[in-house]
């Protein structure tokens, strides 16, 4: 199937690693020129080099940080008029007690997980408009569908992303411009390899115990290759999908069992 997308430029968050990248292969592999953005200057220019020279598309790398004012001007400077815009702050969510957590730290998360994809929306969306085509992925996480304890302040900014992209999309879609979010489960990523460590840590057991529980809760049995998110991603940035939008889509192997 052509995405009909080939020739369009991309500007990927968290671009260097993980789903980020993934996204960044699926999209380069229908053709799309590429902005990635990452905090490691390393890790983009081996990320931009592979991903060139597999694909043959234009790919050029912006060392920033998204979740400050700083790195997003950066970021908007360097790439002011992309087609297709994957939000992702490339912020491991970590768990910490609300009881404790100062005003300060829950700005943080806001940060993080809404002001970082919201503030690039904002700037970038009206040009969108302009060329009459726009694409908007946020990589979320499944759980905001569930919350899990001592994780309230990363669902919280994330569910208020999606309330204010819900609100957005309505204004936007009669300019073929569509903001949608992806909801990963389980893949298969340096950060997940991260987390489980640090769970099994603080739970006093191994990684592999760790490991064998999330499987063995996850209906799919497996933990998922981040390609499987990759080409979700580069589906939602498609010419056919411009009718779709606002949505949060879940893909974690059939964890969460609500129908909404």
């Amino acid at each position: 199937m052509d995405l009909g997308i080939k020739g369009r430029h991309a500007l990927i968050c968290g671009g260097s690693k993980g789903l980020g990248r993934a996204a960044a292969e699926s999209l380069a592999r229908e053709g799309v020129n590429l902005t990635l953005v990452a905090r490691s200057r390393d890790a983009l220019d081996n990320a931009a080099s592979e991903i060139a020279s597999a694909s043959g598309v234009t790919v050029s790398v912006i060392a920033a940080d998204v979740t400050s004012p700083e790195g997003r001007s950066e970021v908007l400077a360097g790439c002011p008029n992309p087609y297709i815009l994957v939000t992702n702050p490339g912020v491991r969510q970590t768990p910490d007690n609300f009881r404790t957590m100062s005003r300060a730290d829950w700005d943080g998360w806001m940060d993080a997980h809404f002001f970082s994809a919201l503030e690039l929306i904002r700037a970038l969306v009206p040009g969108m408009c302009e060329r009459k085509f726009g694409r908007v992925v946020n990589i979320s996480v499944s759980f905001i569908k569930f919350p899990q304890v001592n994780f309230g302040h990363s669902h919280a900014a994330r569910l208020a992303l999606a309330g204010a992209i819900g609100s957005m999309v309505r204004e936007l879609v009669t300019y073929n411009v569509v903001i949608n979010s992806v909801l990963p489960g389980f893949f298969d990523t340096d950060a997940l390899r991260t987390n489980l460590h640090a769970h099994a840590a603080r739970g006093n057991t191994t990684y592999e115990a760790i490991v064998a529980d999330r499987i063995k809760s996850t209906p799919a049995g497996r933990f998922a290759d981040p390609k499987e998110c990759g080409d979700l991603i580069a589906f939602l940035c498609s010419a056919q999908n411009g009718y779709m939008t606002g949505q949060n889509i879940v893909n974690d192997g059939g964890v969460y069992q609500g129908l909404f």
